[in-house]
């Protein structure tokens, strides 16, 4: 049960932000969606402070299973999101919400979901990390191409948006954590559980901006937040048996691409002024594909590859 502590958390807070927003919008005049891009560049700090060389020594080991993991990360949710937000009809703010989601890198739950799964971890965390560094160059391009359908994309605009939310917190814990050279243990216990609380924080706060959003079409798009969830693990694990990759690598291909980083598609929508829309989709994939994800993994783990 321990595995879904951290999730029903998450579900209780975003459904009291859901009746009562007028908590969560704002404190003493400050609009606390003001909170998001800062708490995102927290959490990718805290990532930078993970990562090592060998993280990206895994392209060298194991080629075909990192190239295979990011093809099927940034062809298989970005155009699964397309055609469900097109099935369903969604206004285009909803439905661009929807593709972003899909167009963003693996997140870092990932590599914790690897671990329970019996699944290739040093995979999974090199798969995330060239993930989140070709976000700045990916998710613009692929966002241009499928969510310009529905809404305006500036690819400049998003690139140095994504590079200020992503790249430049990872280098900087990257970097320090290195300059420390071990010194810095502490700031890796602690840095896990502010990422949790700031993840959390940010779904509550776009719950309760997106209040009359979700009203309008709650329950379609949560079933087609599941939709596409469980089609990124379903599509991501037979991708990678299409290229005939161990049991292993499969499990982590699915996850790598079922667990998205939400946070980011979150960020975006607030950088594009459209938190109440575009950013509805992502706060309801977090714990969608915790929830999943937890679940699969807990599946797996009593199964040997």
């Amino acid at each position: 049960m321990k595995n879904y502590t951290y999730t029903l958390c998450i579900v209780v807070a975003a459904t009291v932000a859901y009746f009562f927003p007028q908590y969560f919008t704002e404190i003493n005049g400050f609009q606390l969606k003001e909170l998001i891009i800062p708490l995102l560049q927290i959490i990718m700090f805290g990532m930078g402070t993970t990562m090592t060389y060998d993280d990206f020594m895994g392209v060298i080991k194991m080629p075909k299973a990192v190239v295979v993991g990011l093809v099927c990360q940034f062809t298989i949710m970005p155009f699964l999101g397309f055609a469900i937000a097109k099935s369903f009809n969604f206004p285009p703010e909803i439905a661009a919400g929807v593709i972003l989601v899909g167009c963003s890198p693996s997140g870092l739950a990932s590599n914790v979901m690897s671990y329970i799964a019996k699944a290739n971890v040093a995979l999974s965390i090199t798969i995330t990390s060239f993930a989140t560094l070709l976000a700045p160059i990916m998710t613009p391009f692929l966002m241009k191409m499928l969510g310009g359908q529905f809404i305006e994309i500036d690819f400049w605009s998003m690139t140095l948006d994504i590079s200020k939310m992503i790249i430049v917190p990872v280098g900087i814990g990257f970097l320090l954590t290195k300059l420390l050279k071990g010194r810095g243990e502490w700031l890796q216990k602690v840095l896990p559980i502010i990422s949790m609380a700031g993840i959390a924080l940010i779904i509550v706060i776009i719950t309760a901006a997106g209040q009359k959003s979700l009203q309008t079409v709650g329950l379609a798009l949560v079933f087609a937040t599941f939709l596409h969830n469980i089609g990124g693990f379903v599509l991501g694990y037979w991708g990678a048996r299409l290229f005939k990759l161990p049991e292993q690598d499969c499990r982590t291909v699915a996850i790598e691409v079922g667990l998205q980083n939400a946070g980011l598609a979150s960020g975006l929508a607030k950088a594009m002024g459209k938190l109440a829309t575009v950013g509805i989709a992502p706060a309801l994939f977090g714990p969608i594909m915790n929830t999943n994800g937890s679940l699969l993994a807990s599946f797996w783990s009593t199964r040997k590859p």
